[in-house]
């Protein structure tokens, strides 16, 4: 029996992930990926420091060691390891120690008064002899599922990092753009004045009037809802870092706020290195593996199970009396249970392993074909909106240099007030677009860098 214990286990041994849109994976880069803009330098986990933004720094810094969420990913972490002890902790025997000191006293007035002692002392143990590798499977089993709920962990820091990063790039651009909206809300004033002043004059009609007034009221609306995203942005960051509400206000507020500027090269790596950085595909292949131990451990149950029970004690009525030899008794019992009239119940338990099985594997694909598409898709709308960001900036040139005439003009007295008012918020609604473009460049820099599996080291 003890030979047995040393066979294979029951059930399938793992041997690795299924293999998966091997052409793709096995490409030099991406197909989505514009050569231009891509690095062959190694990809940086700590990814946000390339945006030179130190305020951005400490608060990824601050979110990866104060978040909420991290905490409990790590509370998780710590239970599936707990488990894994457990598991093996059953593979090894089991004993228990015992003391016992009794006295029976017969009272007087009986037949006979009488008093007995009794006094002993043992220690029990169990151990069941892993015949067919049901324990051995369960240590598999756990040992996968806390490697998988270690990489949930990593890619929650993923998720986390990106959001910070996501949500400080909208707030850095809300601020730019409220302070654009004041100086169009400022020269909305003045055109609204001078329209007043010319229908004062009979030099203009009522709708000017009205449609400027209109733009100033558009304006004043804008900065309101600026200002309701400005709040929230601030109140996110706050939550995120594990700070209360208005925490970070006095913190991040900027009168001069500047957007980072996105690196002209992204280091991507290729799509290998893809497969092994993102923690979610990790995750899946590790509860691959845990579901298909657990076949193993369920067919085990079809077998029987033979655990070796021992006692050693020593038992008196006097205690100097417990050291003496013919107090000792030992005995050693070997049990063997064999539960084979279950009405199918282990069978059932084997084809819903196999089950788990089947989904863990489905699931791992979904895993690595979703990994693909988020990354090609990211490369994708970050090298569309570099180029439609030059367009924007651009179209802010132009503005610019239409403004700079129409200021020529005004002071040699060959266009009004109003048409070099105009001028000034073509040029500032110009401003704005290349501001969400840049923004929106931002954040998919960030999707990017999300999509690649970086935000997480392995330390």
């Amino acid at each position: 029996m003890l030979l047995l214990a040393g066979c294979a286990a029951v059930g399938p041994n793992y041997d690795g992930a299924p293999g998966i849109a091997k052409d793709a994976l096995a490409a030099a880069r991406f197909a989505r990926g514009d050569a231009n803009d891509q690095s062959t330098a190694p990809v940086a986990a700590t990814w946000w420091r390339a945006l030179n933004d130190p305020a951005l720094d400490a608060l990824v810094d601050q979110a990866l060691r104060d978040s909420p969420t991290l905490q409990a990913a790590e509370a998780r972490l710590r239970s599936a390891r707990a488990t894994l002890s457990t598991q093996e902790a059953n593979r090894r025997p089991s004993g228990s120690a015992s003391a016992l000191g009794a006295g029976v006293w017969q009272a007087p007035g009986t037949d006979h008064e009488s008093t007995l002692h009794l006094y002993s002392v043992g220690f029990d143990a169990t151990w069941e002899v892993d015949l067919f590798g049901g324990p051995r499977r369960a240590v598999e089993s756990a040992t996968a599922q806390a490697q998988a709920v270690q990489a949930d962990l990593a890619d929650a820091q993923v998720s986390l990092t990106a959001e910070v990063a996501q949500t400080y790039v909208g707030l850095r651009a809300q601020q730019r753009r409220q302070a654009l909206l004041r100086d169009t809300a400022a020269v909305d004033a003045q055109a609204l004045a001078l329209a007043r002043q010319r229908l004062a004059q009979g030099v203009a009609p009522a709708d000017d009037v009205e449609q400027r007034a209109q733009q100033a009221e558009t304006t004043q609306a804008a900065l309101t809802d600026v200002a309701a995203e400005i709040a929230a942005s601030m109140d996110r960051l706050a939550l995120l870092t594990g700070q209360a509400p208005g925490a970070l206000d006095a913190q991040l507020a900027s009168a001069t706020p500047a957007l980072p500027a996105a690196p002209r090269e992204v280091a991507i790596g290729d799509p290998a290195g893809l497969l092994q950085r993102r923690p979610d595909i990790r995750a899946a292949e590790r509860r691959l593996a845990g579901r298909t131990a657990q076949i193993g451990q369920e067919k085990a149950k079809y077998f029987p199970k033979l655990s070796l029970l021992g006692n050693i004690g020593v038992a008196a009525t006097d205690p100097g009396k417990l050291l003496r030899a013919d107090s000792l008794a030992l005995a050693a019992v070997p049990y063997l249970s064999w539960n084979f009239l279950d009405f199918g119940r282990t069978a059932a338990a084997v084809r819903q392993a196999e089950a788990g099985r089947d989904e863990a594997v489905a699931n791992y694909k979904a895993a690595v074909l979703g990994a693909l598409q988020d990354a090609n898709t990211s490369l994708s709308r970050f090298g569309q909106q570099r180029q439609a960001l030059l367009h924007l900036r651009a179209q802010q040139a132009s503005t610019a240099r239409a403004l700079d005439l129409a200021q020529q003009r005004r002071q040699a007295g060959t266009a009004s007030q109003v048409d070099l008012l105009d001028a000034q918020r073509r040029d500032t609604d110009a401003r704005l677009k290349a501001l969400d473009g840049e923004a929106e460049l931002l954040k998919d820099f960030v999707a990017l860098q999300k999509s690649l599996g970086l935000g997480w080291e392995a330390a």
